[in-house]
């Protein structure tokens, strides 16, 4: 079975190539497993900071600088580490991040003190920082241009799925066996999944199975671009600008309610810390499935009409801005609970039509570049200014008032969707001249 065949452009038989079902998901798990395992390396820290604290005698200043300098290392080379495997080939960077962070992680596992740990938790950040974008770059690149929203959604949807796995084996791991093999188990795992990946996945097998559907028509790749073409590339239409800001809006209030969640479980309905963190979780986990099937819905109603991705994305964004200014309103019970954990699963759903609009609005030659500039602007825009603002916000007028506050984002994520609306076909018609006269002048 296969996923589709494209007609040769030339007498090039990569071209023509295809796909099996079967190939192409193998790629996927194991590009998914690996976001995983990203995910799991990153987060294990923090289900053994009691431990480290008591080991080392840290305060916890030290504490969150070795959680903080992985996202500083991500922030920093998430975009120009895009580039760069866009140049040097995306599958042997993806084997090269991966052993990275999972040789890094065994560090952590065999660190002596502080400077030490620090250190190794920064190489896990340089493993780590363009993985996401450079990833799915490749799973788009396999599959069919109608599934892009499902990929994007179920592909992000790892890094929170990894969260919860990376503190929750980490935690047990840690009470048996000590912190040290919860690095350890994180770092196996890794390395395992960095070796099944170079026996299967290689950049040939990948280049020679892209094929496009749906009216794509993406030419092959005959030179590298230069920086200049490279930014007229990412930011070439309104319509991407608006995916990018509308993406990282969203994930402005992911980022905030699940972070002060623990906080807001523990203040206002009495939880002890384990409990409130465990309640945290299953709201992540909301998150994540509704990143999943978000996805599938945009692209089952967006098959026929490309532009119904941009109507579900404002669809998913109003909804999360009801949901949740609703749900911090409603006295505490299992009612607000409901109301918030609905608001939770909407709020990151526009994920997966924001990644196809990105994969549709740039040219597939520089997708990790395209996806790191997506990864990037969610993080500065959104993931690391919302738990910061809730905080601040919070210490004048509670948390419980931040929070009522915060999903008001939503509503500029809406306005910015609605623009892309607006410009999307028009754009659409300048990218296809564009093509069209590059493909002349070849």
């Amino acid at each position: 079975m296969y996923l589709h065949t494209a007609k040769p452009a030339s007498g090039d038989a990569t071209d023509s190539l295809t796909v099996s079902y079967t190939y192409a998901w193998i790629v996927f798990a194991l590009t998914f497993g690996l976001l995983l395992s990203d995910y799991m390396s990153r987060q294990v820290l923090n289900a053994v900071f009691p431990l480290l604290k008591a080991a080392w005698h840290l305060s916890d200043t030290r504490l969150g600088s070795l959680s903080s300098v992985v996202a500083l290392m991500v922030g920093v080379l998430t975009f120009p580490l895009s580039v760069l495997a866009d140049r040097w080939g995306r599958v042997r960077s993806v084997i090269l991040m991966g052993t990275l962070w999972s040789v890094a992680t065994l560090a952590c596992a065999l660190s002596r003190n502080y400077d030490d740990m620090l250190l190794a938790r920064a190489f896990v950040g340089v493993g780590e920082a363009a993985y996401g974008s450079v990833g799915l770059a490749i799973v788009l690149s396999i599959f069919p241009p109608s599934l892009r929203a499902t990929l994007t959604g179920a592909f992000m949807a790892g890094g929170a799925f990894g969260s919860v796995f990376g503190m929750s084996l980490g935690g047990i791991v840690a009470v048996r066996l000590g912190w040290r093999w919860s690095f350890g188990a994180m770092a196996t795992f890794g390395c395992i999944l960095v070796v099944a990946y170079w026996l299967i996945v290689t950049e040939r097998r990948i280049s020679a199975s892209r094929a496009r559907t749906d009216g794509d028509t993406i030419a092959k790749p005959t030179a590298r671009p230069s920086f200049g073409a490279l930014l007229r590339g990412l930011f070439s239409t309104v319509s991407v600008i608006c995916a990018y800001v509308g993406s990282a809006l969203q994930l402005f209030i992911m980022g905030a309610v699940l972070a002060w969640m623990p906080s807001f479980l523990h203040r206002y309905y009495g939880l002890a810390p384990d409990r409130a963190g465990v309640g945290a979780a299953a709201f992540l986990l909301l998150g994540g499935a509704g990143m999943i099937l978000c996805g599938i819905v945009t692209d089952r109603i967006s098959q026929t009409l490309p532009i119904r991705k941009w109507v579900s994305a404002i669809a998913y964004s109003l909804s999360s801005f009801v949901l949740l200014a609703v749900g911090f309103h409603l006295h505490a019970g299992p009612v607000q609970l409901a109301v918030i954990g609905a608001g939770v699963f909407f709020v990151a759903g526009t994920s997966g039509p924001a990644g196809a609009m990105v994969a549709r609005l740039t040219p597939e030659a520089i997708h990790a570049s395209a996806f790191g500039t997506l990864t990037l602007v969610n993080n500065l825009l959104g993931l690391a200014p919302g738990p910061f603002v809730t905080g601040m916000i919070a210490d004048r007028i509670g948390l419980l008032g931040a929070l009522q506050v915060i999903p008001f984002a939503a509503l500029a994520a809406t306005l910015a969707f609605a623009i892309g609306k607006r410009y999307y076909p028009g754009d659409l018609e300048r990218l296809a001249k564009l093509e069209r006269m590059a493909t002349v002048h070849r």
